[in-house]
């Protein structure tokens, strides 16, 4: 696959992406977070009900080289996990922003989304 950054998405410093839904959102790793990963080999999701916040950690990834923990791009209740990723953590460096999807949350707080860049500043951010 070749990097790729939709313009439909908004991006986190630490390498996540969130597309948003009216008051939802699906949360991922980026092109440029999974090739720095290299292969995944699994994945470990949080509960459904959980609560996250913006830019703490709620779950890893374990990739050949190592267990990287991934960031909440926004605050939220988990409300979906990608149970896909269980017998098949591959979809993450095969198809992160389809298939490779992490979890879907409702957003407590859409304000948070001021913060985030879209696809031109996060791409300025990796050439920095």
């Amino acid at each position: 696959m070749a990097e790729s950054y939709p313009e439909d998405l908004k991006y986190h410093a630490e390498h996540d992406w969130a597309k948003i839904e009216g008051e939802e959102a699906t949360f991922g790793v980026t092109w440029y977070a999974q090739d720095a990963l290299g292969e995944v080999v699994f994945y470990d999701p949080p509960e459904v009900g959980a609560t996250v916040s913006k830019d703490h950690a709620y779950t890893e990834v374990e990739s050949v080289k190592a267990v990287s923990d991934v960031f909440a791009p926004l605050s939220g209740e988990i409300t979906a996990v990608n149970d896909k990723l269980g017998d098949s953590p591959e979809l993450i460096n095969s198809d992160p922003y389809g298939d490779g999807w992490l979890v879907k949350v409702k957003l407590s707080d859409t304000g948070e989304l001021e913060s985030l860049m879209d696809a031109d500043a996060y791409q300025k951010l990796l050439s920095s």
